[in-house]
């Protein structure tokens, strides 16, 4: 078990750091994936053994709760366990050892705590980019373009402050979109006030701005009703078939007539539009997209105060569309991001959001670019919610081994030898680091 830990350890200990290099995966069906991301690697190695499973599974969960430090966690616990089966063979029994390691998180946890972290009120601004410029050094923006993403980062998650603590967040990375756009450098890269919906107008004849913006989200069809799978209707009168298709039009021309009486004058729908429709929403001065994903909708949901309306069904029966559904925002306009149409929603009634435009030469930089922004984007997010920064470079570790190797002699029991090996194995971080 222990040798299968320290196997994968190995494979991501390579990409630790600003000396870390790249590594590039190849899945079965041939995509190549180039990153230094230990969540990423770990997840796309298809992993068999049930232990170095955990530490695939630690890394992941260090990617959910912190978003960054996913190669350090896996080399520290590889280390951890590799030491602790060496007192193992020692004759020092398991219990002990896990009673010595938990003694020592403990002491570690407090001695940071009390002695090592910094309030960031102290250090101002510089300090949030410095940690940035600290989580993008081993990814690929960390050498020319560190600051612009530093900084890019930092303005990011300044800019989603919500005044309403929403889910216990102040700062919601939700609230950062992230669109990748091939072409150009990037240093090239920017933040744009709103959303930015990479879909166009369904029709060239819709207007190309609205404001003030009323927007419908709709996760139904507004294409023809079709009869539903394994329903048949037999006629005798070939007449009667022009009646029913222009019953199935007139039926979605009541859907779109119920959601623009409303005041809607912006559409947007997870399905389709039948070009026959169309001229509906030219008529009533309404953009209308289609086939918006449902990520998108979410997003636009929680920012302008919409709600997601699945069917148009009521409680009586009937088909109707409330008002109260509709989400607000200050302007919505269609612009160009190289040659393609986006849709940009400008001031969202209830939560500032902002999106961030990555450019680059290919999809793999374009991806990778992404990865490092979201770490980056996690950190500055978890420095601003606990309000500490703690020094970098493996300074905390050797500080904290130090530490633990004093508290080790003052302790008379056995657990001091797992507490020395937990000290030492610290050490692991700034070795790496160091080659």
């Amino acid at each position: 078990n222990v040798t299968a830990c320290v196997a994968i350890s190995n494979i991501v200990k390579s990409s630790l750091g600003p000396v870390g290099l790249d590594k590039m995966l190849v899945d079965q069906v041939g995509d190549v994936t180039v990153t230094n991301d230990g969540a990423t690697i770990l997840k796309l190695l298809e992993v068999e053994h049930p232990a170095a499973k955990l530490l695939v599974e630690l890394a992941e969960q260090q990617d959910e709760e912190v978003g960054d430090g996913t190669t350090s966690v896996v080399i520290l616990a590889a280390e951890l366990l590799r030491r602790a089966n060496e007192l193992v063979r020692s004759r020092i029994h398991p219990t002990t050892v896990i009673a010595g390691y938990r003694l020592a998180m403990r002491e570690a946890c407090k001695y940071i705590k009390s002695t090592l972290a910094t309030p960031i009120d102290k250090l101002g601004r510089e300090a949030l980019v410095n940690t940035a410029k600290t989580s993008l050094s081993s990814k690929i923006l960390g050498s020319a373009e560190s600051d612009l993403f530093a900084n890019m980062a930092v303005d990011a998650v300044m800019a989603t402050k919500s005044s309403r603590k929403e889910d216990g967040e102040m700062y919601p990375l939700s609230s950062i979109h992230m669109l990748k756009a091939q072409g150009k450098s990037a240093s090239e890269s920017q933040i744009m006030q709103g959303y930015v919906l990479n879909a166009p107008r369904a029709s060239q004849s819709m207007p190309t701005s609205v404001s003030p913006a009323k927007i419908a989200l709709l996760g139904f069809d507004l294409r023809r009703a079709k009869m539903k799978m394994g329903v048949t209707v037999t006629l005798n009168n070939p007449e009667e078939i022009n009646k029913i298709q222009e019953k199935e039009i007139d039926l979605t021309a009541q859907r779109i007539q119920m959601v623009l009486n409303a005041g809607a004058n912006v559409v947007f729908t997870s399905k389709g539009i039948d070009d026959s429709a169309l001229k509906y929403f030219s008529s009533g001065n309404a953009i209308a997209c289609r086939r918006v994903t449902m990520k998108d909708m979410r997003r636009i949901a929680k920012a302008t105060g919409a709600t997601l309306q699945l069917n148009m069904a009521d409680l009586n029966g009937d088909e109707s569309f409330d008002p109260s559904m509709l989400g607000h925002a200050e302007e919505v306009y269609e612009d160009k991001i190289r040659d393609d149409p986006v849709i940009m929603i400008k001031g969202p009634k209830l939560q500032p959001i902002n999106t961030v435009l990555l450019r680059g030469p290919n999809e793999m930089m374009c991806d990778e670019m992404q990865r490092s922004l979201i770490d980056a984007t996690s950190v500055v997010k978890r420095l601003l919610d606990s309000n500490m920064v703690v020094a970098g470079g493996g300074a905390i570790e050797a500080a904290v081994s130090t530490h633990l190797e004093n508290f080790a002699t003052m302790l008379g029991s056995r657990e001091q030898l797992a507490i020395a090996e937990f000290a030492e194995a610290l050490l692991v971080i700034p070795r790496t680091l160091a080659v």
